[in-house]
């Protein structure tokens, strides 16, 4: 699946990944392939972005994420 970490500042990581765990507001998600659609608010903590050659981590203040046809948008108010 596609996956974009977006701040005001920059753009963080663009590529495809096969698993994001996210700090949802009621704890750790993790999104795969072919997940349903969702619009969800984000706390601070880690993202990791898993390809399959590495496993990246961020640490976001808070933000959004959309979930839809196996794109996965994620907007971070800064990166910590």
């Amino acid at each position: 699946m596609q996956v974009e970490l977006i701040t005001p500042d920059k753009k963080a990581f663009s590529g495809e990944a096969f698993s994001v765990i996210l700090p949802g507001m009621d704890g750790y998600f993790e999104i795969l392939e072919n997940h349903a659609p969702l619009v969800g608010a984000l706390k601070e903590g880690k993202v990791r972005i898993k390809t399959t050659a590495e496993e990246l981590q961020f640490g976001i203040s808070s933000g959004v994420v959309e979930v839809n046809h196996n794109k996965v948008s994620l907007l971070a108010d800064s990166l910590t």
